[in-house]
C-alpha cells in the first residue's frame, strides 16, 4: 500500500515542504532514498524501538521510502515523526485519512517520546503559505510556531498522542498565540543602563549618534577606558524592534535551533564572538550550510572586541555584508543568501602596549604602531562611520555620585530621530540614514557652500576615499535629524569629520 505524509527541510532560513511517499510490498527490506543524511538514514532504528514501546511494529515487507523533491538533501532527525506516521498508516495499523492536510515534524526518542526540532518557524511560515491545515510539531517548539497566524498549531510530546489524533481518539489542543499583544509586551530591561558609565559624555553622544543613525563604530582607547562597558549598552538606546524585524530575527535563531527562548525574539540581538573565531563561524556556511554571527546579529549589534586580534582572513570576509547588508555564500552544491543588517562596534588598543603613545603610557615607534594598526585594513575602516577616541576616565569623574544622563533619555532623542528617518525613507526601502545609497545622499544631504569648502578641505588634508566621504554625509544627516534641522551645516560636516580619527595625519603621534 502506498500513502504519503508531509514535512519540511529548511534551506537557509526558508523552508520547503518535502512529500515522504511510503511504499509496502511483498519482499523484505528497508530502502529510504531522496538524499537523506546520516541522521535521516538512521531513523529506521529509532522509530521501530518507538514503534515496538507502544505496541505497533515495522511490517516484515519490502518497505520503500523516497524523500521528494529527491534531488533537494534532507537533514536532521526531524523527519522521523512522518516517516513512522507513514509506516503505521501504510501498513494498516492507523489511519490516516487527514494526512495530507498537516506538516508534520519530529524526532523520536526510543520510548515515542517527541524531541525538539529546528526551524519551526520558517516551516510554519511556508505551510501556511502552502495552505495546510496545520502543523503537528514538538510542544517545546510549538509557542514559536504558534505566531504564524491562520495555521493551526498543535504541540506534542509523544508519538502515541499523534496516532490517537490521526484515528479519531483523542483531540489535540492548539497552540494559540496572540503575536502582537506577545510582541507589544516585550521589555527591554537587561540589567544595563548608560547611567551606570561615569565620565565618557562624549563618547556617550557618539554612541548615541551611531543609534540614531544605524552607524558603524569603533572606539580606540586603552585598557580599562570603557569601551566594552559603552558597547554593552548600546541595544539599550537602540528603537524596539517592529513586528517584522522580531520575525526576521527569530527566523534566524529557529534555524539553529535557539533553546533559550519561547516565540519571538523580542530584544536586539548583541554577539560578540571571541577573536579566535573562524570566518565561516562568522558569516555562516558549512557542509550544512547554517547562518553565522554576522546573521544572529540581524537586527541587532555585532561586537568585536580588540579588533586587530581577529585573523586578517575573518575581517576580510566582513567587507561584504558590511556594505551590502546581506551574505550570499556560494559553494559548489548550493548557493544560499543570509540577512546581515546590523550595526558594527569594535574596539581596539591605540597601540601594541595598549596605550596612546603619549611618551608615558608606552614608548613605541611610529613603525611599530603603524604594524599594529595596519592588522586592519584600509577598505574595512572606510567601511566604519565613526572613529571614537575613549580616554581613561579621570578620579574625580569615578567617584562623583552625580546621576548620569541614562539609557532611557538617550532612547528617547534616538526614536525621534528615527522617526524622522522613517518618514524621510517612507518611499524606500530603507529605515536608516546609514543605509542610504548614492541617490538618497543627493537628495537628502545637500550642503550649502560653506559646508562644501569644510568638506572639500577635510578630503585634501586628510586624503580621504569616496567612501569616507559618503560616511561624513550620512553621520552629517544623522546629525541634523538629532537636531530636527532639515538642513546639514557647517558644524554638522565639522563635527562628523571630528569622527575620522584614524583618517588623521599625525594620530599615530
Amino acid at each position: 500500500m502506498l500513502t504519503a505524509t508531509y514535512g519540511s527541510a529548511v534551506f537557509g532560513i526558508s523552508a520547503h515542504t518535502i512529500t515522504i511517499e511510503v511504499n509496502i510490498a511483498k519482499g523484505i527490506g528497508y530502502h529510504l532514498v531522496g538524499l537523506p543524511d546520516n541522521a535521516v538514514k538512521e531513523s529506521n532504528y529509532r522509530i521501530a524501538a518507538a514503534l515496538a514501546n507502544i505496541g505497533f511494529k515495522l511490517p516484515g515487507k519490502k518497505i520503500t521510502i523516497n524523500l521528494a523533491p529527491a534531488d533537494l538533501r534532507k537533514e536532521g532527525s526531524a523527519y522521523d515523526l512522518p516517516i513512522a506516521l507513514g509506516i503505521l498508516v501504510a501498513s494498516g495499523q492507523t489511519q490516516g485519512d487527514q494526512l495530507s492536510e498537516y506538516i508534520i515534524m519530529g524526532e523520536l526518542a526510543l520510548d515515542g517520546a517527541i524531541r525538539p526540532i529546528k526551524g519551526a518557524l520558517p516551516i510554519a511560515i511556508q505551510a501556511r503559505a502552502e495552505g495546510y491545515k496545520g502543523f503537528i510539531l514538538p510542544k517545546e517548539n510549538a509557542t514559536e510556531a504558534a505566531v504564524v497566524n491562520q495555521l493551526h498549531v498543535y504541540g506534542v510530546g509523544h508519538l502515541s498522542e499523534v496516532i490517537n489524533f490521526f484515528s479519531g481518539k483523542k483531540k489535540l489542543d492548539k497552540t494559540v498565540v496572540d503575536t502582537r499583544k506577545e510582541f507589544e509586551s516585550q521589555s527591554t530591561a537587561s540589567g544595563l543602563d548608560y547611567s551606570d558609565v561615569k565620565g565618557q559624555e562624549g563618547v556617550k553622544r557618539c554612541m548615541e549618534i551611531a543609534a540614531a543613525g544605524g552607524h558603524n563604530i569603533i572606539l580606540i582607547g586603552p585598557p580599562g577606558s570603557g569601551k566594552t562597558m559603552l558597547a554593552k549598552r548600546l541595544p539599550t538606546i537602540l528603537p524596539p524592534m517592529n513586528l517584522n524585524e522580531a520575525l526576521e530575527t527569530t527566523k534566524i535563531h529557529s534555524v539553529l535551533g535557539f533553546r533559550d527562548r519561547v516565540g519571538l525574539v523580542k530584544q536586539r540581538p548583541f554577539r560578540a564572538p571571541h577573536h579566535t573565531i573562524s570566518d565561516v563561524a562568522l558569516v555562516g556556511g558549512g557542509s550544512y550550510p547554517q547562518p553565522g554571527e554576522i546573521s544572529l546579529a540581524h537586527n541587532g549589534v555585532l561586537f568585536l572586541d580588540e579588533l586587530p586580534e581577529f585573523k586578517r582572513s575573518v575581517l576580510e570576509v566582513l567587507r561584504q555584508p558590511l556594505e551590502d547588508r546581506a551574505v550570499t555564500l556560494s559553494r559548489a552544491k548550493y548557493t544560499i543568501t543570509y540577512p546581515a543588517s546590523f550595526m558594527f562596534v569594535a574596539s581596539m588598543n591605540p597601540s601594541p602596549s595598549g596605550f596612546f603613545n603619549d611618551g608615558k603610557s608606552a614608548r613605541h615607534s611610529t613603525y611599530e604602531m603603524e604594524r599594529y594598526l595596519s592588522r586592519i585594513s584600509g577598505p574595512l575602516l572606510d567601511r566604519i562611520d565613526l572613529h571614537i577616541e575613549v580616554n581613561p576616565v579621570a578620579f574625580n569623574k569615578m567617584i562623583d555620585v552625580k546621576k548620569t544622563t541614562s539609557s532611557a533619555e538617550i532612547r528617547k532623542r534616538v526614536v525621534a530621530a528615527r522617526a524622522i528617518q522613517t518618514k524621510r525613507f517612507s518611499h524606500h526601502a530603507l529605515h536608516y540614514n546609514a543605509q542610504m545609497g548614492p541617490k538618497q545622499l543627493r537628495n537628502h544631504c545637500v550642503l550649502d557652500q560653506a559646508s562644501k569648502k569644510l568638506l572639500e578641505t577635510a578630503m585634501e588634508k586628510l586624503g580621504l576615499s569616496a567612501r569616507a566621504y559618503d560616511r561624513i554625509l550620512k553621520v552629517s544627516r544623522t546629525l541634523a535629524d538629532l537636531e530636527a534641522v532639515e538642513r546639514i551645516n557647517a558644524s554638522h560636516i565639522a563635527e562628523a569629520i571630528q569622527y575620522r580619527s584614524l583618517d588623521r595625519e599625525g594620530w599615530l603621534g
